[in-house]
């Protein structure tokens, strides 16, 4: 089945490596559809990808560039072009070319099994033994916590069908993660063996910070597990608490003396940072609350650029 493909590209920093890509994307998706479109997110790149962008488009009909306000973060963008998509199948994909667009293809293919949505997931890593380990792990974490069963793991390397995005289209939170999206419309995930590449400039903008924080954002942004885990750890200290009184009692009873100051400190600390520590999880959840209640914007779209509406302006989003 011959379906129309949306092509949707978070750029962050990237102007020199845009025109590679959007070469090599065109020539892989003349051979695989009729229509197509590529659409360029730029999240508030520091350098000149926007000219880039720009350039781009007054050279090809097919591609779309949107330029946001300031940096929302990927996920963010990705909504953003998500949203704009216009055509049958939505593909997401990296900036960096460590997605080859020749590998589209095999996306697709699966998808017509009677996917929803397929994750390219790489046969081989192509990092650091480090970073190779804390990616599949984070990976398969996240698709656990998300409730998508049976893939290895997620990846940004994705084809989904456009339809899946109904089931997201009144979401309005600054605190966006695509695959949770994905899966509040769907349960028919499936995977496909990928040839990652190497990053061709520069260096990924992920690191072990961004990544801890990424991860508290699915577990408290999506998730009620850590709420389950304190009311576990609080279930457990409580009994705890019991045998540490019960034993005292007996010791008193026994000894005819209670056990002195370091013993009565050790129990206060155990108990105390049981309390912040679920205080700090109640506490990032209240955050989202608040945010949600602020109504800070998903993202803000300052113009758009293609041969048909030349840096046009839109509202806020």
């Amino acid at each position: 089945m011959n379906l129309d493909i949306s092509v949707v590209i978070p750029v962050y920093n990237s102007e020199t490596i845009l025109p590679k890509l959007v070469v090599r994307l065109i020539e892989s998706l003349q051979s695989i559809c009729s229509n197509y479109e590529i659409l360029l997110i730029n999240d508030g790149s520091q350098d000149k990808s926007w000219d880039s962008i720009q350039k781009i488009t007054d050279e090809n009909k097919q591609v779309c560039g949107v330029n946001l306000r300031r940096n929302y973060g990927q996920h963010n963008a990705l909504l953003c072009g998500i949203r704009l998509a216009k055509y049958d199948v939505i593909i997401t994909m990296d900036d960096d070319l460590q997605h080859p667009p020749e590998e589209i293809h095999k996306l697709v293919e699966k998808l017509n099994e009677g996917y929803d949505v397929v994750y390219g997931i790489p046969e081989k890593l192509v990092h650091s033994t480090w970073r190779n380990f804390s990616s599949r792990f984070t990976k398969r974490f996240l698709g656990r916590v998300l409730g998508i069963e049976g893939i290895k793991y997620i990846s940004a390397f994705r084809a989904f069908k456009k339809e899946i995005r109904t089931a997201f289209d009144q979401f309005d939170s600054p605190n966006v993660i695509i695959d949770a999206l994905l899966r509040w419309g769907t349960e028919k995930f499936g995977t496909v063996e990928v040839n990652e590449q190497s990053r061709m400039v520069g260096h990924s903008n992920y690191d072990l910070f961004k990544l801890a924080k990424f991860t508290m954002l699915v577990l408290t942004g999506f998730s009620t597990i850590p709420l389950r885990f304190v009311s576990l750890i609080g279930f457990f200290l409580t009994l705890f608490g019991i045998g540490v009184l019960i034993s005292v009692m007996i010791k008193g009873f026994l000894d005819g003396d209670l056990p002195g100051f370091p013993f009565l400190a050790s129990i206060i600390s155990i108990f105390s940072g049981a309390q912040l520590f679920g205080l700090g999880i109640f506490g990032e959840y209240l955050a989202r609350i608040f945010n949600r209640s602020m109504r800070v914007p998903t993202y803000v779209i300052d113009e758009i650029s293609n041969p048909k509406k030349s840096r046009e302006r839109l509202p806020n989003k």
